[in-house]
């Protein structure tokens, strides 16, 4: 443990209205400067990326092929911007979306079985899938310099679709998708936050907790074939358990050793390695799916969502609520608060703080492994380095809510969320959303080094 100079409310309950004005603070720097960032990346391109635009399409040669993803009437009825995610016979998922012409196209240089992937909320709206049919295709390129066309059924009703989505109707689309992914990164950023506030531990390994909660859910579903409701109590469970192992076999001796924070980073670094390699291990490097059927699609005006992204939001709720109403209402909670201001004092308030420790880190564990039940739900698929896809953001979220503080986590991980999805819809290519978002983050610490949330702490 670590000594640290008191500092109420690190749980981010004092000063609301001061949070709120920084809150919307960010909302709005994020709102301005994503168009700048994209009037940047509208500048001359180099000569290598000019030439890649005017390619555009694909030709097969004799170490490519292609991979194209259509649908009938195309032609009469170009639907751009779908997207789509392809993955290859190796496990590598490549997204993919539809040009002017309304057909994606991709080129590959490996034969084997192919599997194309509708994302449903792209669809816009008038543009629905054929009832009946699957938002998946699966087909083989037996040889290069050949292309493989794969053909989705669309309902396009003229009267709705416009060829043109508005930018209100794409900004409210974005927000809802941005709400959502902040949500289940919500989740796992709780954990991690009440992970550092209780031990000052920034545990690099808590990614791959996620990664654990969708891999694990996979294999009950998919090879042991239990209900996937059943399942998902049982993974959660399995993933608490991780915790308290994580805690009794590594982190407690490691303390009570007096190892330093820097040295226990290290181990967090090392044990999230092992974990990835276990994983890649156990389901190698593919895209697995916890349930196979394709979700349907429910529309809310111009907003599009999945059912299984309804039910993740909607579980999101209220397991982050029952958490804050433990953290405010219950003994443990204060128990934890306590811990989490000043360790010392609460142990000599007569607080076990190692038990306060060891239930931290199980619910933490729980939480990351609920996250990543969902977010396989939400983003159709959980891999081997998935984790190490979100870790960046993980951090991102609790740095911006303010270190340590649980109810900060959640505040940075809808910020997060919605500039990751606001991004593109001004014009910034999808690759820099997350690089949009850690932007925002240097910015406002900058201006609030302690967070949205986070109480200043006197140095020296």
């Amino acid at each position: 443990m670590r000594g640290r100079s008191a500092d109420s409310g690190r749980t981010g309950v004092g000063g609301p209205g001061r949070a709120v004005v920084v809150a919307l603070t960010t909302l709005l720097a994020a709102t301005v400067l994503a168009p700048l960032l994209a009037l940047l990346a509208a500048l001359p391109a180099s000569a290598s990326q000019a030439s890649e635009a005017v390619v555009g399409g694909c030709e097969p040669g004799p170490d490519v092929a292609c991979v194209q993803a259509n649908y009938p009437g195309a032609a009469d009825n170009p639907v751009p911007g779908i997207r789509y995610t392809l993955t290859t016979p190796s496990g590598e998922t490549i997204p993919m979306e539809s040009d002017e012409s309304g057909i994606a196209v991709l080129q590959v240089d490996e034969t084997g079985e192919y599997t194309v992937r509708l994302e449903v909320d792209s669809l816009p709206e008038g543009v629905l899938l054929q009832p009946g049919d699957t938002a998946e295709r699966t087909r083989p390129i037996t040889r290069l310099g050949s292309s493989q066309p794969v053909g989705f059924v669309f309902n396009i009703r003229a009267e709705d679709y416009t060829g043109v989505t508005p930018f209100t109707d794409r900004l409210a689309q974005s927000v809802a998708s941005g709400l959502r992914l902040g949500l289940v990164l919500a989740l796992a950023a709780v954990g991690l936050s009440l992970i550092y506030g209780t031990t000052g531990l920034s545990s690099f390994s808590h990614a791959e907790q996620v990664t654990l909660g969708g891999i694990v859910a996979f294999i009950f579903v998919n090879r042991l074939d239990i209900p996937f409701l059943l399942a998902a109590v049982l993974t959660v469970v399995f993933c608490g358990l991780t915790g308290l192992a994580q805690d009794a076999a590594i982190w407690r001796p490691l303390r009570r050793r007096g190892l330093g924070l820097i040295q226990l980073m290290i181990v967090t670094i090392g044990l999230s390695l092992a974990m990835q390699y276990a994983f890649q291990v156990v389901v190698g490097a593919r895209t697995v799916r916890v349930i196979s059927s394709s979700a349907t699609a429910v529309n809310f005006g111009p907003i599009t969502l999945t059912d299984q992204s309804l039910w993740s939001m909607g579980i999101c709720v209220v397991v982050l609520t029952a958490v804050g109403f433990a953290l405010l209402r219950t003994r443990l909670g204060r128990a934890t608060r306590a811990v989490s201001d000043n360790p010392a004092l609460a142990a000599a308030s007569g607080i076990d703080v190692d038990r306060v420790v060891r239930i931290v880190w199980v619910l933490a564990t729980a939480l990351a492994g609920l996250a990543g039940i969902l977010l396989a739900l939400v983003l159709n698929g959980v891999k081997w380095d998935s984790g190490m896809q979100v870790l960046l953001l993980l951090f991102a979220a609790v740095t911006l809510g303010g270190l340590g503080t649980a109810f900060g986590a959640l505040v940075g991980a809808l910020i997060i969320g919605l500039v990751v999805e606001l991004t593109p819809v001004f014009g910034l290519p999808g690759d820099l959303k997350y690089a949009t978002a850690l932007l925002i983050l240097i910015l406002l610490l900058m201006v609030r080094p302690q967070g949205i949330l986070g109480k200043a702490e006197r140095v020296g």
